[in-house]
């Protein structure tokens, strides 16, 4: 069983290379405010946390999700 902690570090990562601002990412990071996603961004981002824990993320639990954090939590629980 894989902890948040490990999710966190996988997404913060993963999203290193679309950190256009160069924050240091942490769990309270904002997708689209702080890094500066896009929706088509985001959707390519969710699509490759899929594809790397091979799990299905709904869509309609996207618009609850903000930070790096919240994002980890929903993969975490997701994963089980």
């Amino acid at each position: 069983m894989t902890d948040y902690q490990e999710y966190l570090d996988f997404l913060c990562t993963a999203l290193e290379s679309q950190n256009k601002n160069k924050l240091t990412l942490s769990e309270a990071t904002t997708l689209v405010g702080d890094i500066g996603l896009s929706s088509l961004e985001v959707m390519e981002f969710i699509e490759k946390i899929e594809d790397h824990f091979d799990i299905s993320i709904p869509l309609n639990i996207l618009p609850d999700v903000n930070t790096i954090g919240e994002l980890a939590q929903k993969v975490r629980e997701l994963n089980f």
